[in-house]
């Protein structure tokens, strides 16, 4: 009973988040180009290095929670560090303002690989897929509801009081870790001497290099919305392509959770990255104003099969009293690609094509899905 009071407890923690960032997100990508005047290879860079500090904070979060034996601390302040960014973003003038506080937004991410850690170890082989499903349904279904109020209100209140408004889901899931998760101090003095490289196995170094492969190919969702926007899509109707994929994947995260438990975490993934490839291979053949609605619909199957079952595996293949160092490592390591997966497909974008940086997803999609066929579950 503690135990599935604590998936649900953080589920809902969950929720409230993406249901204040998700606010956000729909317009983001508009904000940066129409109102502070960024260009694409602009939005690469920042949202490239918004996810390059994802990557960087959960290493650290997840090397330091382990050494401490703490998980709690890193995750309700994770929380607060979002709502206080959302509240940057309002007074924002120039884009050049964005970046601090998409540096500590970002930053907020410390919350994940001790979080991820905590479920790992109240779950077993049976459920643990499913409850890592459960929290990206709750975390895509906040943000359904974001989204949902976005386009509600986007209207009457503009980019800078939505935005301030957006903090406080995030505080209040501040105060409900803070209250709801009750961590054991832990017993006796450990000696923590570090997670090495040679101590994981082959399957997990194979699994982090072909992942950061297809980390390097994943550019931001933002290219998707702009493309759209570019083939004669109204700005208003912008968010709406946003809330499909998110609900698709909502409705779906938990299902290939447990489809995972059921058929193995590899056949899962390998077939979230058979809907990327169809994503790119959609964008690139097809402009139609249904087929771009279908295909962002795919990359929310992707994306529900993608985070909670790849997580599953990671903290599988890892050691389990280092699980917090190798997932803020794994998460490290693919982030750290998103730097450049943005700010190359920015350049191929303004300098190429805007087709471009779907082929070159798709190459490096392929390659990481051969990759994947040769990593063996434990």
């Amino acid at each position: 009973m503690k135990r599935t009071k604590t998936v649900r407890t953080f589920a809902l923690a969950s929720f409230l988040n993406d249901l204040g960032s998700d606010m956000i997100y729909p317009v983001w990508p508009l904000f940066v180009t129409t109102v502070l005047g960024g260009n694409m290879a602009v939005l690469g860079f920042i949202d490239g290095l918004g996810e390059a500090i994802v990557s960087i904070s959960q290493a650290v979060s997840g090397y330091i929670s382990d050494r401490i034996r703490r998980r709690k601390i890193f995750i309700w302040t994770g929380y607060l560090f979002g709502a206080l960014s959302r509240l940057g973003y309002a007074s924002s003038m120039l884009w050049q303002h964005l970046i601090p506080f998409k540096v500590l937004d970002r930053a907020g991410k410390i919350r994940s690989a001790p979080r991820d850690a905590m479920v790992a170890d109240v779950s077993t082989n049976q459920d643990r897929g499913k409850n890592f499903g459960l929290l990206r349904a709750m975390d895509n279904l906040g943000a359904v509801s974001g989204i949902s109020i976005c386009i509600l209100f986007f209207k009457i209140l503009g980019y800078r009081p939505l935005f301030a408004i957006a903090a406080i889901p995030s505080l209040i899931g501040a105060l409900l870790i803070i209250f709801g998760i009750k961590e054991k101090k832990p017993k006796g003095l450990k000696i923590y001497r570090g997670l090495k490289l040679r101590e994981l196995d082959r399957n997990f170094k194979l699994f982090l290099l072909l992942s950061s492969f297809f980390a390097l190919g994943s550019f931001s969702y933002s290219f998707l919305l702009i493309y759209a926007k570019e083939f004669g899509f109204k700005v208003t109707f912008v968010p709406l392509l946003y809330l499909i994929f998110t609900a698709t994947a909502s409705l779906f995260s938990l299902p290939f959770g447990r489809l995972s438990d059921k058929i193995g975490r590899k056949p899962t993934l390998m077939l979230s990255y058979i809907f990327r490839g169809g994503v790119c291979t959609s964008f690139i053949l097809t402009q139609g104003y249904l087929a771009i609605i279908l295909t962002f619909g795919l990359y929310g199957l992707h994306k529900g099969a993608l985070d909670p079952v790849q997580r599953t595996f990671v903290s599988e293949l890892a050691p389990t009293e280092y699980r917090a160092s190798s997932l803020g490592g794994f998460q490290m390591i693919t982030g750290l690609c998103a730097l450049p997966a943005s700010l190359i497909a920015g350049v191929l974008w303004e300098k190429v094509s805007i087709f471009m940086p779907f082929y070159f997803a798709l190459g490096l999609t392929a390659i990481s899905t051969v990759m994947l066929a040769f990593v063996n579950e434990r």
